[in-house]
């Protein structure tokens, strides 16, 4: 038994569908009195991905700035690291916090 379709849905719906590209959201650690520089340096190697020298300019960003960008990522991604890296910095008691806005 072979498919068919109907007439009407052989035309060129596509054309109708605009595409866009997602909104993309800037990942931000904040600087606190507390969370060691060895521990923002392994959140950043292990949670964002980055190599060594990245990750400590970043982290020197933090220290020194107060902020430091972590990177750019679609908004689920983003608050998916946000959560990673609240939640090893809660295990390992550190008050380290992390935000997005919008890039």
């Amino acid at each position: 038994m072979g498919h068919h379709q109907a007439p009407e849905l052989l035309g060129e719906v596509h054309d109708e569908i605009e595409l866009r590209e997602p909104k993309k959201y800037l990942v931000i650690l904040h600087n606190d009195d507390y969370t060691t520089m060895d521990f923002v340096v392994e959140v950043l190697a292990t949670v964002f991905h980055k190599p060594l020298t990245e990750a400590t300019q970043i982290m020197l960003d933090v220290h020194r700035k107060g902020i430091g960008i972590c990177g750019t990522y679609t908004y689920d991604i983003a608050s998916t690291k946000i959560s990673q890296v609240h939640l090893l910095a809660g295990q390992r008691e550190f008050p380290l916090r992390c935000s997005l806005e919008e890039s």
